[in-house]
């Protein structure tokens, strides 16, 4: 049932699009977690790109639900707890990215010379930025009371 609120318009154009970006971008994130799911695994360790690939996909994740939150608000004005949400949604992904990519800006346990390797503090941050990143989507959620359940 659509919304009669004057100023409320929902884009589904913007909803399929989001849809469709986050699907790739979910299929490009498992590829580069799980490339041995695809059997294009070529190292034992996970090394730069792999792990570029994976925040990429990360980042199509993000930007995908972000787009298709936004347009299920529509025209009209963002609670404070949804502007709150998509500054979560980037300061996650930056997280995930300065977390997954420690090694290759000097500030891992590898040092630049060596191997860049993807370890257990690495993982963890990665995920600390991927929870921080779930939150934001949530909150971004527009919780709106139906007409017929306020009277």
């Amino acid at each position: 049932m659509m919304n009669t609120e004057p100023g409320f318009r929902i884009s589904y154009l913007r909803i399929r699009f989001s849809l469709i970006v986050v699907s790739i971008g979910l299929f490009i994130f498992v590829v580069g977690a799980k490339p041995n799911w695809f059997n294009v695994d070529r190292s034992p360790v996970v090394g730069f790109i792999q792990i570029s690939v994976f925040l990429i996909g990360l980042a199509m994740i993000c930007a995908g639900g972000y787009v298709g939150l936004l347009a299920l608000w529509g025209r009209g004005q963002r609670s404070i707890l949804a502007d709150i949400g998509s500054r979560l949604v980037s300061t996650g992904y930056v997280i995930a990215v300065f977390t997954g990519m420690a090694d290759i800006f000097g500030l891992g346990t590898q040092p630049l010379p060596l191997v860049p390797y993807f370890g257990p503090w690495q993982s963890t941050g990665v995920l600390i930025g991927q929870v921080v990143i779930a939150i934001g989507l949530l909150l971004m959620i527009p919780y709106r009371v139906h007409p017929q359940e306020a009277r």
